[in-house]
């Protein structure tokens, strides 16, 4: 065998060898890397058996949320109850205080303004002070009582052994009248009180307040310190705006179709929706407009309505059965299936519905809640923004 043969195959030989040792190398560092990869795997997903970062549950979708919380974010809801609903129809109307929580203070005698204690717009509660009066009437009103209270208490102190029968009964009576005068005029008992405990005439001045017969919010106060007034005379107005009543004009052809007791909405000049009912019904027509009169109330415990507004009511025309019903707004799509937002406590929580048709701005509600449920009715859409964002770990959602 020549030279250059053995040569060439020795170094093939080495060439064979150097290729096995790259190829055994190259394994070893793929099977190391391999293990390196399922080591790290097993310790980079912790949150993959917690549900989401700061034990917030992400993957059921709860939100965690006060009510004073709800409040600030415009959040309301309703209890899920059964409602009558076949249609509705849009009438114009106008809101008005709730006159059966509205209370008037005016005088019962002439009188002349001392002070106000108030002003418009004020919150007052039952039986703090309105106006001070003084009046002639009142001022010999007052002495009166006080020198016949002296007489009455001469004679009481004296006794029937001593008195005539009749002395006695005059005494009581006359000063029970005078008592019932200064009541009659205006003037409270516990003024009265007080002055019967002075004694003293020279306090019987004429002066007395008046005070407020209910809680609420003083709308109305036209009057003047200094100023003369006649007996009837408004001086305030007192209302409790927590409700309020919107008076619908109704054609009669919608008035034969609409029943009292029915379901009616109303939308604020903030932009949501307020749930009433219809609580009264107008038999005539209105000479001028010739239209009825359908009187609705509604909560304003928001303080988005006031006397005066003008506003749309849409309202339920009866003859339908009852069923679980929740406005259009209290549903929304997720994952391709209506779901209503469900209160418990402090936690909302996406609940799958059942629903069976939308009528009237109503949907009805055939299963996935029940009656008493307390359901969220406004800001639907932002409930449903934070809990996509909860489970695409972009937040807590809240």
């Amino acid at each position: 065998m020549s030279v250059l043969l053995r040569i060439f195959l020795l170094a093939a030989a080495a060439a064979l060898l150097i290729g096995a040792i790259f190829v055994i190398s190259r394994g070893a560092m793929s099977a190391s890397e391999n293990s390196s990869a399922g080591t790290t795997q097993s310790h980079a997903n912790p949150d993959d058996d917690h549900g989401g970062e700061g034990g917030h549950d992400e993957e059921e979708g709860h939100i965690e949320m006060t009510a004073a919380e709800r409040s600030a974010q415009g959040i309301i809801s309703m209890k899920l109850k059964p409602q009558r609903i076949s249609g509705e129809i849009v009438v114009p109307g106008e809101v008005t205080a709730n006159r059966y929580r509205t209370a008037q203070v005016a005088p019962r005698i002439s009188a002349q303004i001392v002070a106000r204690s108030l002003v418009r717009g004020q919150d007052v509660e039952e039986g703090e002070p309105v106006v001070t009066l003084s009046s002639v009437e009142m001022a010999e009103a007052q002495g009166m009582l006080v020198i016949k209270d002296k007489e009455w208490r001469r004679v009481r102190n004296l006794g029937r052994d001593v008195v005539s029968e009749k002395r006695y009964l005059e005494a009581e009576v006359a000063r029970q009248q005078a008592f019932a005068k200064l009541l009659s005029y205006g003037m409270a008992e516990t003024e009265i009180a007080e002055l019967l405990k002075t004694g003293d005439a020279s306090k019987a001045t004429g002066r007395f307040i008046l005070f407020a017969p209910q809680a609420g919010t003083v709308v109305r106060d036209d009057f003047t310190i200094g100023e003369f007034v006649d007996p009837g005379r408004l001086l305030v107005e007192i209302s409790d705006e927590s409700t309020v009543w919107v008076e619908a004009r109704l054609s009669s052809e919608q008035a034969a179709r609409v029943e009292i007791d029915v379901l009616a909405r109303v939308k604020s000049d903030a932009g949501h929706w307020e749930e009433g009912r219809v609580v009264q019904l107008q038999h005539a027509l209105d000479e001028t407009t010739r239209t009825l009169m359908a009187r609705i109330e509604i909560d304003n415990a928001d303080d988005d309505f006031h006397a005066g507004q003008f506003v749309n009511a849409l309202i339920a025309t009866g003859g339908g059965d009852e069923a679980l019903a929740l406005p259009e707004s209290a549903v929304v799509l997720m994952d391709g299936s209506p779901t209503v937002f469900k209160i418990d406590g402090d936690e909302i929580e996406p609940v799958a519905v059942e629903t069976i048709a939308a009528i009237g701005g109503w949907i009805r509600i055939a299963s996935g809640v029940v009656e008493g449920d307390e359901i969220v009715t406004e800001n639907t859409f932002l409930l449903k923004s934070l809990i996509q964002k909860s489970k695409m770990g972009e937040g807590h959602g809240h």
